[in-house]
């Protein structure tokens, strides 16, 4: 079972982001068998940013952010677009297509999960779209649209009839290109707009380089950067290191922003080569690195001194332990059912096999890929 934990981290901003992908992407949840908990649930997300959310308890969506907020207040529309997919459309559709599934896979009672991604990634420098529609049931993939072949994949046998036919259906995969080409990427750059304090907010780190005895590694340590798209990497000449380099993982600050620290181990680095060592700091969507240079005067050290200098693992406090706590039922929710392996954009694609002969038990092929509603685009 994998975890996935949405966290909602604000601030202001010091500088404006220039060319970087971003994500649009919606999860709908459906579950059968399980006491206490909601039989639908739907969040949805901007870069890795959780704008809202719904379920089939408090069926109303609720908006996360502030600015999202003031665009369903400016926009009637917009909040009952949402509204009705929460209420009516998605928790219909996917409870009829458990039930459809359990028969197809000759399964009574039990607890079942149906899962529902989709949305897509625009590029705002080469305008690069790409759009994404995938299913699981019961943690394993079962059906995905696949954009550039404009076909349906499965790896499920039982998921044949219906391949065969939404693949025949020209029409409604037309009408699904427009939508992931056109009008996802569209309201993924008003929700852009909308939220660019916060969406669109970019800060820049300061570095250090920290060492704990003279035969330590030295760490190059990067912390109060913002968004959390980051790396750091160990340079020589010029050329990035993957030997005696140890990369640590992103931690968070009280305040909102980031820490992320890679040690270089000296045991192979000459006092004469220390200047061919550089270490270098790049954030997502801002064009210039930050280099600093393994020079033996800027490191700080602790040998002879009662204080570290190295800074611990920083955890959200304060206010931030109000907004984790706020969306811990809802992450603990996805959490519990996101259950089959995905990569950072998805889930694991799947792949095709041959498919058997058809059988005749396509009653509710149609049910899995309701037209998505959207007033303005028809």
């Amino acid at each position: 079972m994998e975890t996935l934990v949405f966290v909602v981290l604000l601030g202001t901003g010091l500088h404006v982001a220039v060319a970087v992908k971003h994500s649009l992407k919606y999860f709908y949840i459906a579950s059968s068998g399980l006491p206490n908990f909601p039989e639908f649930v739907a969040v949805g997300s901007v870069d890795d940013v959780l704008l809202g959310s719904c379920d089939s308890n408090k069926k109303t969506p609720e908006a996360k952010q502030d600015w999202m907020k003031k665009l369903f207040q400016i926009d009637p529309y917009h909040f009952e677009m949402y509204n009705q997919e929460c209420l009516i459309n998605m928790p219909n559709f996917l409870k009829a297509t458990i039930h459809t599934l359990t028969q197809r896979f000759n399964q009574s009672g039990g607890v079942h999960v149906l899962q529902r991604m989709e949305g897509c990634e625009w590029d705002d420098e080469t305008g690069e779209v790409n759009g994404f529609r995938h299913y699981g049931y019961d943690g394993e993939d079962f059906i995905s649209f696949d954009l550039k072949t404009l076909t349906w994949i499965t790896p499920k046998p039982q998921a044949f009839s219906t391949k065969l036919s939404w693949d025949a259906d020209k029409t409604e995969i037309k009408y699904m290109e427009i939508f992931f080409t056109q009008i996802f990427p569209e309201r993924l750059r008003m929700y852009l707009a909308y939220g660019e304090s916060s969406l669109l907010r970019t800060d820049l780190p300061s570095v250090s380089l920290l060492q704990k005895t003279p035969s330590s590694p030295v760490s190059c340590h990067a912390t109060g950067f913002y968004p959390e798209r980051a790396t750091l990497s160990w340079r020589k000449d010029g050329e990035e290191l993957h030997e005696d380099v140890e990369l640590g993982e992103i931690l968070p600050n009280h305040d909102g922003t980031f820490q992320m620290s890679a040690e270089l181990k000296l045991s192979s680095v000459t006092p004469e080569d220390r200047s061919r060592y550089t270490c270098v700091f790049q954030l997502s969507g801002v064009k210039e690195e930050i280099v600093t240079k393994l020079d033996k005067a800027d490191i700080r050290t602790n040998w002879g001194k009662t204080e570290v200098p190295v800074p611990p693992s920083e955890f959200p406090t304060g206010a931030v332990v109000g907004v984790v706590v706020g969306l811990l039922l809802l992450t603990l929710c996805i959490c519990g059912l996101l259950m089959w392996r995905r990569n950072r954009t998805g889930f694991r694609p799947a792949e095709t096999q041959p498919p058997p002969a058809p059988d005749d038990d396509s009653e509710a092929s149609e049910n899995l890929n309701p037209r998505p509603v959207d007033k303005r685009t028809g």
